[in-house]
Parts: C-alpha cells; structure tokens; sequence
C-alpha cells in the first residue's frame, strides 16, 4: 500500500510548481492572506470574487478546486475551510488537511503543497501545526486494499506532501513537526492495517510475528509467555478465554528504553486487549456486524503502534506494553457461564456471561504490570457495548485511580484530537459484581455497565496510578469523516503516543 511521504521546505508557494497547490482559508472572511493575493492577483482576481460572492465559505469539510490556467506555476489551487477563526484549534486544522488530500486524490495528482495556516491555534506552536497537517493528510489519504484483486475504481493514494515556509528560521520547527506528526500517523496507520486484516490472518500468532517486528527497532526488546508459561504463572483467566479456540493465546512483553533514560526509571505500561475475534464464547454475540469482531484486539494493536513510534521517535522514556492475546471462540472446551477462574493476582472470578471476556484477559494483565513497579499504568480496550450507548461515537470513556494521571491523560486526548470523557468509578457500583460462589462476577447487568467493567478492572489495578479507557465508542465508524475511514479508526493510537511525547518532554 502507498504511503504519503511528507517533507518540509524553505520556499514560497507561490512559487512551487506543483499538481495543486492547498490554501487554507477561514470562514466568513473575504480578505486574502499575502501568499494567496499574490495568487489572486495573477488570476485576475478570482479567488477573492469565490470568497465575496459566498461560492466557498471556508467551513470545515469544504473545499474548491480553481484551475490556473498556467498563469502560475501551481496547475491547480484547492481552498480548503478551516471554521471559524475565533473556534480554530489543532483538529480543525488535521480535518482540514484530511479533506484536501481526499480531494487531492480525487483529482487523480499524486502531489501537492501547502503552507502553514494563517495563524496558529491559541496555546500550540508552528511543530503542532506542522505535525496536525501532516498526520491529517496521511491519515486522509488511508486506504486498504490489500484483498483486493482490483482497485474498484478508487483514485490511488497520494504520494507526496510539501510543507513549505518562507521563513528560514522556521524550517527546523516545520520539519519537526513533520518528524512527529509522519510517527503519529503511521502509528494510527499500523492500527488501522492490522484492525482491516481478517482473524483467519491476524491470529494470536501473527499477532506475535508482528511484535517481533516493532522488536527490530532500536531500543525495543520483547518477551513472549506461551500457553505453559501462562500455566505456571496462574494466568486462569486469560487461559479461561483462550479455552474454546484452537489458536493458542499469547502474553506479550515490549519494553523501550530511550537515550538518557536511567536505569532505575519506573516505566509507563500500556496495556492493550488483544481478541483477535470475539464471537462471545457460549454466550454468542448475534450474527448482526459480528465481522467488526476482528477489531476487538484494537487495543493491543494501539500499544504496539505506540511502542513503535516512541522506538522511532527515539524518546527518552521506558515503556512497556504489554499484550493478551487470545480468540474467543465457543467449543467443547470453552469456558462456560458459572466457570470459576483463579485469576493472576489470586482473586477468583465466576463467569456469568462469556462475552465479558476483555476484563478478564485485562485482569491478568493489570496483575502482571505490578511487577515493573510501574510510574503510570494506561489499560485500553474495546469493552464495553454500553460506552457506546453513553458517550455515541466522538468520546474515549475515561475511569482512573489517580487525578493527576487522568489530567494528563485528557490533555493528550485534547491535543491529539482523540477526546476522553471521564465517568465515575464509585465503590458503590460494586455492589452489582458481588458473586455468591467467588471474590466477584464478571458482569454486573444492565445499568452502569461501563461503569462496572472498569471497577472490575480496578481491583486488578494494584496500588500504582491507573487509567482505563474504554474505546468500543470510537474504534469502528459506520462511515468515512475527514481523516477517520470506515471501518477501523485506530482512534487512541495517537492519544497514548501524545501521553508518552508529554511525560518524556
């Protein structure tokens, strides 16, 4: 599949001679900013009578394509609308750059150029604009065709994207934001491509194949714990999911170490729940969309795209993400309603329905992290059904043990565009998870069963700082936006990427 290769140059636009030439423009305003009236003035003052007369209003999403007639070195100019310049925020300007490179495609050119946008959202600087620019366009021009034997007709994906600044000084700052937003991406791209792969291909197996992959990277090391490691240690509720399927499960261990990290460093451990396919066990899902069940191990696919691009990023940082990976599958051997399993850290669990199987791979998992004394544990998972109904498809639902962990956690999400909406995790929910035969149960009915995930989640969670986000609203979309494609969105990659660029700052 094509990649967009993204630079950064000191120049002008006016005179890059180039496919298309992109012009950000905000809405309602009809005056013209200095690149784009020398632009105006050689086509004889078109542009500005599109922008007075109402054709191209510059709201987000909208974009219009003039023909220069050769009169400038550009074949093409695209106007694309930023919003409102009193609302302009990092995000407006990624959907903006995911609209252009759509439109780019759809003209069927494989370049075009840009400059940065006429002014910088309040509080962010010239990399995160640069880095929102070139993640928008990379992630806008997503496709995945790798199963199909023809193209269907679809433009091919643009190959090419220059940044252009005719200020010298500031060449460094574009390029780095290039640097970031290429590593962010592509992180997002990782996910999305790995999502897309069918569960007969993307098995706990390949899964692992993959990790040894990302372990090439400078710095990253990896541990896999086959199923009789997995015995020995007393992970009964991983094994317990795992038991109905004939792929054997997989615990996955990647550690990074950056430069100047000290030795002693207590790392940050990302947790990520890896079902490569969740049919529900005995407690069978209905027929209805079950396809989307290849995406239920987005989570474990995210923290393997985070290891990655922190690897490439080189960040000062230790990270360690840990996987469990399993198939929920039923069977002769699969775990059963009213099952019983002696979880890692030695509470008892009784399994009143199957399709909770994420909490339980994730307790074994929380359980295992204590082990790296860790500084900050983020868990993230599609798991629940009920954060859809709550929070719709815009918002990662947020619970955690620590305010100062769930703080920085939500100004990653607001900078990267991948929002959180923190719910309450009160003991008095626990109630609801009380078994009359074990320690607890692994559903809790109807009402709060968000809420009742993650507090089951919490008696995992040690005494270390912990958050869990619950991304079942925001993993799959049902239609295609600005830079999210339907299907999987990869949506939570960049927001633990941004979480470690943060602490490692």
């Amino acid at each position: 599949m094509n990649r967009l290769q993204v630079e950064a140059k000191q120049g002008r636009l006016e005179q890059e001679s180039t496919e298309v030439a992109v012009i950000p423009h905000f809405e309602g305003e009809t005056g013209l900013k200095a690149e784009t009236a020398s632009f105006d003035k050689a086509l004889g003052g078109t542009l500005l009578d599109v922008v007075k007369s109402g054709e191209f209003e510059g709201k987000i999403g909208e974009t219009l394509v003039v023909h220069t007639q050769g009169k400038i070195p550009a074949k093409r100019l695209l106007l694309v609308g930023l919003g409102k310049r009193k609302e302009f925020h990092l995000d407006a300007l990624r959907q903006a750059f995911g609209y252009a490179v759509k439109r780019v495609r759809q003209a069927k050119t494989e370049a075009f150029v840009a400059t940065l946008p006429p002014l910088l959202p309040r509080g962010t600087t010239t990399v995160d604009a640069a880095q929102a620019m070139t993640e928008g366009a990379i992630l806008g021009n997503y496709q995945f065709t790798e199963y199909r034997s023809e193209h269907n007709g679809a433009p091919k994906a643009v190959a090419r994207f220059l940044i252009v600044t005719a200020d010298k000084g500031q060449l460094k700052q574009v390029a780095e934001g290039v640097r970031r937003g290429t590593a962010t991406a592509e992180a997002t791209v990782l996910t999305r491509d790995l999502c897309n792969h069918p569960s007969n291909v993307m098995t706990p197996t390949r899964i692992a194949e993959e990790a040894k992959t990302v372990a090439k990277e400078q710095g990253v090391s990896l541990k896999v714990l086959e199923k009789d490691e997995m015995e020995e240690l007393g992970m009964g509720a991983l094994l317990g999911v795992a038991r109905g399927s004939h792929e054997p499960p997989k615990f996955i261990i990647l550690e990074y170490k950056g430069p100047k990290t000290p030795k002693d460093s207590r790392p940050i451990v990302l947790v990520g729940k890896t079902i490569t396919f969740d049919t529900g066990g005995i407690s069978l899902k209905p027929a209805d969309n079950m396809e989307q069940m290849k995406a239920d191990m987005t989570g474990g696919a995210e923290v393997l795209a985070t290891v990655r691009a922190v690897a490439r990023l080189r960040l000062s940082a230790h990270v360690i993400g840990l996987l469990p990976v399993a198939e929920n599958m039923p069977g002769g051997r699969a775990m059963k309603p009213g099952d019983i399993v002696k979880t890692l850290s030695g509470k008892t669990v009784e399994v009143q329905n199957t399709d909770a199987e994420g909490r339980l791979i994730l307790a074994d998992a929380l359980a295992y992290a204590a082990r790296y004394k860790p500084a900050a544990v983020i868990d993230i998972a599609t798991l629940t059904g009920a954060c859809v109904v709550a929070l719709g498809q815009f918002a990662i639902g947020l619970f955690g043990t620590n305010e100062t962990l769930k703080r920085r956690v939500q100004a990653a999400g607001q900078k990267s565009g991948e929002r959180v909406w923190e719910m309450p995790l009160w003991d008095e929910y626990f109630e609801q998870l009380k078994s009359d035969v074990a320690d607890m149960r692994n559903i809790g009915g109807r009402g709060g069963g968000m809420i009742t995930a993650a507090l089951f989640l919490s008696k995992f969670a040690g005494n270390y700082p912990w958050v869990h986000l619950d991304i079942a609203s925001t993993d799959w979309s049902e239609k295609e936006r600005a830079y999210i494609p339907k299907g999987p969105t990869g949506i939570g990659t960049r927001l633990l990427l941004q979480y470690v660029i943060d602490q490692a700052k």
